[in-house]
């Protein structure tokens, strides 16, 4: 497994979630949920130069069949935006069924959808960077596919 920081990104197309890990890798922690819009990607390069990451890993909205939606053109083309800006590595993994198991997630703490979909953008992306973490940990290869810049 390889040590440092991971950034996790759930890409929607009202708001973008954001997630981290601990320098082992281990556990991925929620950090915020930003607003879409022409300052995202200059929020997000804001937090890579804080935390300093190893790389970044969003979410790819596969179909449940496994082919490409309007959603994952939409997540593939902000992850190539984000690696240009950032000058990080970038990795897209599978990100099926996230949003359902965030709500999921909220709903049994007690927490409703209709006032939470900020937090439910944050938990999507700690779900999609816990998978990598996950995945990487158990393969013993990085996850999902690295892309070019």
């Amino acid at each position: 497994m390889r040590t440092g920081i991971r950034i996790g990104v759930d890409v929607g197309r009202a708001r973008v979630g954001v997630a981290r890990s601990d320098r082992d890798g281990l556990l991925a922690t929620p950090v915020a949920t930003l607003t879409r819009g022409s300052a995202t990607i200059g929020e997000l390069r804001d937090l890579v130069l804080e935390l300093e990451p190893l790389e970044l890993v969003v979410g790819l909205p596969l179909s449940l069949s496994g082919g490409d939606t309007a959603s994952t053109t939409d997540a593939r083309d902000f992850a190539r935006e984000l690696g240009a800006a950032t000058g990080m590595p970038v990795r897209l993994v599978d990100e099926r069924l996230t949003t359902v198991s965030a709500q999921r997630a909220l709903h049994d703490v007690g927490r409703r959808t209709r006032g939470s979909r900020p937090v439910i953008d944050q938990v999507a992306a700690v779900i999609i960077l816990q998978n990598a973490l996950d995945f990487e940990r158990s393969a013993a290869r990085p996850p999902g596919n690295l892309i070019d810049p």
